[in-house]
């Protein structure tokens, strides 16, 4: 498995270290069952997934796999698309839920 982590998401886990392992922990679930723990987004974020980390807690991911099967990546328009393996996973942003959702996702 292919991981990365944008900017957004590094920053983000620095800014609510006091969660880090909660954070750590979804990571690795996330990783070994990315489609089993992610909920697929709509609208603007057509593409991406959310897990929840704690209660109005989430991280948006990414699994290339699943975002090239279903076509969204014509959508989703990754800079790096053409570089990413088909097992890859991008963590894009975490935060508050409402927080998270309100910012434009960059990848």
């Amino acid at each position: 498995m292919n991981i990365k982590f944008s900017s957004d998401f590094k920053n983000g886990v620095k800014k609510h270290s006091s969660i880090n392992k909660n954070i750590q922990n979804k990571v690795d679930m996330i990783i070994s069952d990315p489609i089993g723990l992610g909920e697929p987004l709509k609208g603007n974020f057509r593409g991406f997934y959310s897990a929840p980390v704690k209660k109005n807690f989430i991280i948006i991911f990414l699994y290339c796999y699943v975002c090239r099967k279903k076509g969204d990546n014509n959508i989703v328009l990754c800079n790096d698309c053409q570089d990413c393996l088909d097992d890859t996973i991008k963590f894009v942003a975490i935060g508050p839920h409402d927080k998270t959702y309100a910012t434009k996702i960059k990848q």
